[in-house]
This record gives C-alpha cells, sequence and structure tokens, in this order.
C-alpha cells in the first residue's frame, strides 16, 4: 500500500506541473496569469483526500522550491515564493488539504450522484478556490503595494475560470470514485 500511495502522489504532482506549463495568459496590470495550476489542486485534494492531496501539492511545491522550471511560465526557485504569486502557491497547499477533508466527507457518505456532484464542488470551491484566494489576495497586496481591496477585486477577473475549474474538478472526481476509491 505504501508503494501505492507514494506512486499515486508523484503522479499527481506531476500532473499538477503538467497543468501548470499550458500556456499561461496573462492579465494586462496584473503580475497573476491565468493557468490550470489550480485544476490540479482541486482534483488531488478531491481525489487522493486530505493526507495524500496534500502531499502531491508539497510535492509540487518542493520541485518548485529546488529550482525546477515547473511553475507557469517555466518558473522555479524560493525567488517566486516572496513574488506576487508566493500566496497563491502557499494558499494551494492549505487549499489541496480542506478540498480532500470536504471530498472525503462526501465520498465516506455515500451519497447519490447529484449529492456527490454537489459536495464535491463545494469541496473545489472552498479548498481550491477560497482558501487560495485567501492566503493569496493579501500577499499579492503587500508585494504589488496594493491595497486589499483593489488586489480583490483584480482577482475577480479570475473566478469565471476558478468555477469552471471547480466545476469540472467535481464531475471527473464523481465519475471517477464511481469505479476507483482512492483509500
Amino acid at each position: 500500500m505504501r508503494t501505492r500511495n507514494t506512486v499515486t502522489v508523484a503522479l499527481f504532482a506531476a500532473f499538477i506541473v503538467v497543468l501548470s506549463l499550458a500556456p499561461p495568459i496573462p492579465v494586462p496590470a496584473l503580475p497573476v496569469p491565468i493557468t490550470l495550476q489550480a485544476l490540479g489542486v482541486m482534483l488531488a485534494g478531491c481525489m487522493l483526500g486530505p493526507a495524500r492531496g496534500t502531499a502531491a501539492v508539497a510535492l509540487y511545491l518542493l520541485l518548485a522550491a529546488i529550482g525546477l522550471p515547473v511553475l507557469p511560465g517555466g518558473r522555479g526557485g524560493l525567488g517566486v515564493y516572496a513574488g506576487p504569486t508566493g500566496g497563491f502557491l502557499i494558499g494551494m497547499l492549505v487549499g489541496a488539504a480542506l478540498c480532500g477533508a470536504m471530498a472525503q466527507r462526501v465520498a465516506l457518505s455515500g451519497a447519490g450522484t447529484v449529492p456527490a456532484m454537489l459536495g464535491y464542488f463545494a469541496a473545489a470551491l472552498c479548498g481550491g478556490l477560497l482558501v487560495v484566494y485567501a492566503v493569496g489576495i493579501p500577499w499579492l497586496a503587500a508585494i504589488a503595494g496594493m491595497t486589499l481591496g483593489k488586489a480583490a477585486l483584480a482577482m475577480a477577473v479570475f473566478l469565471p475560470g476558478d468555477i469552471a475549474k471547480a466545476v469540472l474538478a467535481a464531475v471527473v472526481t464523481q465519475r471517477v470514485r464511481r469505479v476507483w476509491t482512492f483509500s
């Protein structure tokens, strides 16, 4: 079982890398691009649970910290944690844990298709979006010299895409969990 867990965590970390390296879409006047990275975090939390989902995100962040070019735009190194996106990266770690804990409760509840889908959506939204924003927006404001309100308003451009990612994460998780348990 230990080997299976290690391989699963490594595969999900690699999956987050692949999603991160999809061409980022720059946002004018904002140092944070639109990426698919958040989708990987949501899926890791929802599909692997709190411990393994957090481990997958931690491995991804460790690869970035040691300098591998795994972040959007091929960035890596400790310097990115001191930049405007550092708070979002740290928020992903906490977000994966919350997302995983919420998704695990949904999976253990034995909810039917629609309630499970809504539960996974709530998990992805809370863990993969709200927590990441709660850590990232104040960090962005502090680093970029913005007011908190201005930073939050600037991040509103990301909401439609991030909500769509949460929907996709819920659909994928619900469908995959029907045939494979992630215990």
